[in-house]
Formats: structure tokens, C-alpha cells, sequence
């Protein structure tokens, strides 16, 4: 695992990268392990995508009520939770010259310690949690989405922690089904994690608003929320 940095207020450049085409198949965790930017970094079917800023202080909040939840449940049991800077390879060639994909979920929970090494994970963790930032786009949100399905991620949780919501995706042959829209004073569960129980009050605090960021940039991500669609593979059950 590549050692955190915080992010400058000097952007990568993404236009001086390669985009992966005909010729040119995209970027690789080998190339990733050279990399040495300011700014966080993910691949995605080989093309780049950086991370947001430094995380507000209602998404570190979020993630650590959520972690320390699931870590909580889980400290007698088999299974792993682990927050970000945390990468997990996708890829079904250990190679890392044939691994495209290295993302850092806020939070992974892995119940097969085979997937563990001393870099992280590689293969699909049972649970993956999102935390929206303003600078999430939808190419990379789809991107995720398609991927953390094609590689059967149990549930995919995406937290807007603006607007307190929390929706829930998951895995039923092959294709994520999607939750209703939860939010403060409703109780989850996991189909992942039995017995766990979530109460959204807890981890969406009373008193923090969505003005915690620009009210514009939040309904667009909501917007981008709203046009995830699960995409089918060939000859899968509808």
C-alpha cells in the first residue's frame, strides 16, 4: 500500500495521460507503484481518476462513526473492516502489469483472509462503503459501480453525507439491486454482515447540515446518484 498524502492544491493534470484505446490498454498497478503524486490516485479499467480533496470534516466524521460501528460487530469474527488510504486491486491476473483497477474505498469489510496481503486487498471485499464528495463525476461513479459489480462486491453502500441518505446495492445474480433512499432516524441492516444493525442517527449527526458544502454541487451529485443503472452482462438473469 502506497503511503497517504495529503492532496495540494495542485491537480493532477489528467489530460497529459493516455486515454486506454485500440492501442494503448491504460495504465497498470505496476505503473501505479511508480507514481509519486501529490494528489491521490485511482485506476479504473485503466485510466486515471484523482481523488478529492483533503475529506471534509462530515465525511471523516461519518467514516469513523460507520467504521468504528463495524468494527465493533466485527472484532470477534472472521471478517475485516479497513478505512481508507486502502487499495484494493481488481484484476483476475495477480500480475501486477495485468492489474487495471486499484481503487480506495472509504471503507472495505473482507471476510476471506486470502484476499489480504501486506498491499491491501486483491479481489472483491464482501462490503464496500462510498462516501460522496462534491468532486465525485458520474463517469467515475458509473465506473465504480460497473466495476464493484463485474467483480461481485456483496453490497455497495453510497453515503451523501450533505444530505444525511444512505442507499444500499445489492448483489442478486450478478446484477445490484438498489435501496430506497435511508436516512436519519431509520435502522439498516446487512445482508453481508448477520446481526449487524445500523442506526442512521448515530452516524448522521443531528445539527450538520448540507450547507457543510455548496448546496449546487450536492444536487448534482445526487442528480449523478439517480443515474447509476446496473449494467447487464451477456446472458445474465433480468
Amino acid at each position: 500500500m502506497k503511503p497517504y498524502r495529503i492532496p495540494q492544491k495542485d491537480n493532477i493534470d489528467l489530460d497529459t495521460f493516455q486515454e486506454p484505446n485500440d492501442s494503448f490498454a491504460g495504465y497498470t498497478y505496476a505503473d501505479y507503484l511508480n507514481w509519486d503524486f501529490e494528489e491521490i490516485v485511482e485506476l479504473i479499467k485503466g485510466k486515471i481518476f484523482a481523488k478529492a480533496a483533503a475529506p471534509s470534516r462530515k465525511h471523516q466524521e461519518v467514516s469513523i462513526k460507520l467504521s468504528s460501528r463495524l468494527w465493533n460487530h466485527l472484532e470477534k469474527k472472521s471478517c475485516k473492516v479497513y478505512s481508507a488510504p486502502f487499495d484494493v486491486r481488481f484484476s483476475k491476473d495477480p500480475d501486477f502489469r495485468k492489474i487495471d483497477s486499484v481503487v480506495q474505498p472509504d471503507i472495505s469489510v473482507i471476510c476471506d483472509s486470502s484476499k489480504l496481503d501486506e498491499r491491501g486487498c486483491f479481489g472483491a471485499p464482501d462490503l464496500i462503503v462510498e462516501i460522496l464528495s462534491p468532486r465525485n463525476s458520474k463517469v467515475e461513479l458509473q465506473n465504480k459501480f460497473d466495476l464493484y459489480q463485474e467483480f461481485g462486491v456483496r453490497e455497495y453502500w453510497i453515503i451523501h453525507p450533505a444530505e444525511n441518505t444512505l442507499q444500499i446495492n445489492v448483489l442478486v445474480n450478478g446484477i445490484y439491486q438498489p435501496s430506497r433512499l435511508f436516512t436519519s432516524g431509520q435502522k439498516v441492516t446487512s445482508t453481508v454482515l448477520p446481526g449487524f444493525e445500523l442506526e442512521l442517527e448515530d452516524v448522521f449527526f443531528r445539527g450538520l447540515r448540507s450547507n457543510t458544502f455548496p448546496n449546487r454541487n450536492f444536487r448534482k451529485v445526487t442528480f449523478i446518484i439517480g443515474l447509476l443503472k446496473p449494467h447487464h452482462p451477456p446472458n445474465s438473469e433480468r
